[in-house]
């Protein structure tokens, strides 16, 4: 059984995709998709390597402001997020808090001797295998999987004897 996982970096222009190996062990950036808000193509080419990967779950960045209040572009990743969840039914969908993975993109740019205008696509991908990276080690560490569920609450978790009785 697969435990690949999908991660993405919704944009106005672009949407970075990044994969994990199919164990669910290595993120990889993979491609930079061109944005259609109209026809929604972007999200049909996402949901058909949801199928072919078999994923069990697709990781999307959640643009907070610094604060943790919505950002301008907060609204439009929760809508492509939905819209995508809708598309691919039973694969669950979350949103993740992707502050400062633009940021860290770029410098891991940076560190490779390019600039940004050389490799806008690059820093799309990056920017998706961070948001995927952070959301595993956020599994790895507290065994529940990271971010907000889409079309959905967050998944719910047995509670202690000694909280069922105190509440």
């Amino acid at each position: 059984m697969s435990a690949a996982r999908i991660g993405i970096d919704v944009g106005a222009a672009r949407v970075g995709v990044a994969v994990t190996d199919p164990d669910g062990l290595v993120v990889l950036p993979l491609t930079t998709l061109q944005r259609d808000a109209t026809n929604d193509t972007d999200i049909s080419q996402v949901a058909d390597l949801v199928a072919q990967r078999e994923a069990v779950a697709v990781i999307v960045g959640l643009p907070l402001n610094l604060d943790g209040s919505d950002s301008a572009s907060t609204q439009a990743a929760r809508d492509w997020a939905t819209r995508l969840s809708q598309l691919i039914g039973a694969t669950p969908v979350h949103l993740v808090d992707e502050r400062l993975t633009t940021v860290s993109a770029y410098r891991d740019l940076r560190d490779g001797g390019k600039n940004a205008r050389q490799a806008r696509d690059f820093i799309d991908q990056q920017s998706a295998a961070l948001i995927l990276q952070n959301a595993l080690d956020t599994e790895r560490a507290t065994g529940r999987p990271a971010g907000v569920r889409v079309g959905g609450r967050k998944p719910r978790h047995r509670r202690k004897r000694d909280d069922v009785a105190k509440g």
